[in-house]
């Protein structure tokens, strides 16, 4: 059984990544704010048997399917597939053990680029065909962190994959995020049940709480009634100029503690969750973490993709590859 290892990338202009190869996680992230002082950004745990165990999301590759599939059912080509329930009546980011459990090979490495590996293996969690992701973090010197995607499938198969980082700007340590401001660059969202999954509707921001076109205080807007019963905000938008190009296209900015950060990518969706069900743990500074000390912005496919005609495709068929990337750049 391979171990869990940490790897470590850097950038010239100060940028410094650490990915495990566990999740293919971003187990830390140092960046300095204005006033040149740094810190540890994303949330995190001690030891590798921490990292496997504990909120086992935190900072890491969730597929095949990012996000939720209703009644975890779809139909692909004439054929019914059954997945996992795990999240109500849904199936969660990739089911039961997704790509954020599963060891990964490192398959290049220099001191500012990693790529790692994955095969899923026809029938895993329920999906069909043998998979290979290929995952790739680059720490640019403009203090950028890319993080590229592709994958490549010998049967037709579902594929949407995200990085599940949870950010806090003003370092992992420092508690709630209610002083983060957040602009999202669409004006468009697709409202959800119960449960959590799109309703088939795309809806307008114009005159909602997810009208995020302006810079928003989180503390004032993510405990809105209108994000009940979640918590606070666990809500995809729909980026503007969602065509078939590849694109990088600016999601959104988020700030605060002297740090802009600002997600540019080609995928079709940001999901914007508020951190409303950390459980109370131990991070990794001896903090105790615990709900809404971290937002992850999740660039991704829309959820329930499979459901909807109207929602971008994530079907990969062989002969096809994956190509998406995404762009986390510190100002």
């Amino acid at each position: 059984m391979k171990a869990i290892q940490f790897y470590t990338i850097k950038s010239s202009g100060g940028l410094k990544v650490e990915i495990s190869n566990l999740g293919a996680k971003i187990t830390k992230l140092l960046v300095a704010n204005r006033k040149g002082e740094v810190k540890d950004i994303v949330l995190g745990f001690r030891t590798a048997e921490e990292w496997r165990t504990k909120e086992t999301y935190f900072n890491a590759i969730c597929g095949r399917v990012a996000n939720r599939i209703k009644d975890g059912v779809f139909e692909l080509d004439g054929t019914a597939y059954h997945l996992p329930i795990n999240n109500g009546p849904n199936s969660l980011h990739g089911g039961i053990e997704g790509f954020n459990a599963k060891l990964w090979e490192v398959t290049a490495q220099s001191a500012f680029e990693i790529t790692l590996h994955y095969r899923s293996k026809d029938g895993e969690e329920g999906y069909p065909g043998n998979l290979d992701v290929w995952v790739t973090y680059t720490a640019t010197k403009d203090n950028t962190l890319r993080i590229h995607y592709e994958a490549k499938t010998d049967q037709p198969t579902l594929v949407a994959m995200t990085n599940h980082a949870y950010f806090n700007l003003a370092g992992e340590d420092s508690g709630r995020v209610d002083d983060h401001v957040l602009q999202v660059f669409a004006d468009q969202f697709t409202p959800f049940d119960e449960w959590t999954c799109p309703t088939g509707e795309i809806r307008s921001v114009e005159g909602t709480p997810m009208d995020f076109r302006q810079p928003v205080r989180l503390g004032d807007r993510m405990n809105d009634p209108f994000f009940e019963p979640w918590r606070g905000i666990d809500n995809n938008w729909c980026l503007c100029g969602h065509d078939a190009q590849k694109a990088l296209r600016h999601a959104c900015t988020l700030q605060a503690d002297g740090r802009t950060m600002e997600c540019w990518t080609t995928m079709k969706g940001l999901q914007v969750y508020t951190g409303n069900w950390i459980e109370q743990n131990i991070g990794k500074s001896g903090t105790m973490y615990d709900i809404q000390h971290a937002v992850c912005l999740e660039a991704q496919a829309w959820p329930d993709s499979v459901h909807h005609d109207d929602f971008p495709d994530v079907i990969l068929r062989p002969g096809d590859k994956l190509d998406e990337t995404t762009e986390y750049r510190f100002l």
